[in-house]
């Protein structure tokens, strides 16, 4: 497994440098965009749990408005009605997610593993911990998310994350890869 590590880090340090330079211009574009459609900063900081149960800051450009509540999306009552003009555009193409490869460069992150939980849902966390799931690095998109995104209840997405622990590997981490640009290509999965 050792050797799975040190190719995964690997390649999310040469990927995340090689598709930078363009990264970095559709996130200007999208920065300048959040901007001109709502009051507030383009990009915020979430507090995540990462590796270990340890909290880091994970980067994302703002869909919601600046007075949305600290809470997981699915908790909102009415989740539409903080969405700011480009926030579920920016959602349905995962462009919100492009600032995450800062993450992934500095290690909080990687390209595959369980989605990082918001410091305060509990339930899942908890829940990730009686399975193991907190002891892997959190990732920009998993087998969760190619196989049910935002639809997943979290019981059913720790299964799912127990499923890619008990089979990871840098060939699966491909296919995970290839199924989110599917995905994301379709905008697909997505609630809000």
């Amino acid at each position: 497994m050792q050797g799975y590590q040190i190719a995964k880090r690997v390649f999310d340090v040469v990927v995340t440098l090689a598709v930078a330079p363009v990264a970095l211009v559709v996130m200007g574009a999208v920065a300048v965009a959040v901007k001109f459609t709502s009051p507030g900063p383009a990009l915020i900081m979430s507090k995540r749990v990462g590796r270990g149960r340890a909290c880091f800051w994970m980067l994302k450009v703002r869909t919601m408005r600046v007075d949305t509540p600290q809470v997981a999306t699915h908790l909102l009552a009415d989740p539409a009605q903080y969405l700011t003009p480009i926030g579920g555009f920016l959602r349905k193409t995962s462009l919100d997610e492009l600032p995450q490869l800062w993450n992934i460069l500095k290690g909080d992150m990687s390209f595959v593993g369980p989605r990082p939980a918001l410091f305060n849902q509990d339930d899942l966390v908890a829940l990730r911990e009686k399975y193991g799931i907190n002891d892997m690095t959190p990732g920009l998109t998993g087998w969760a998310q190619v196989t049910g995104r935002d639809e997943l209840a979290i019981p059913e997405k720790v299964t799912r994350e127990v499923y890619y622990k008990e089979r990871q590997s840098f060939w699966f981490d491909l296919r995970i890869i290839w199924m989110t640009v599917v995905k994301v290509a379709k905008k697909e999965g997505v609630r809000h």
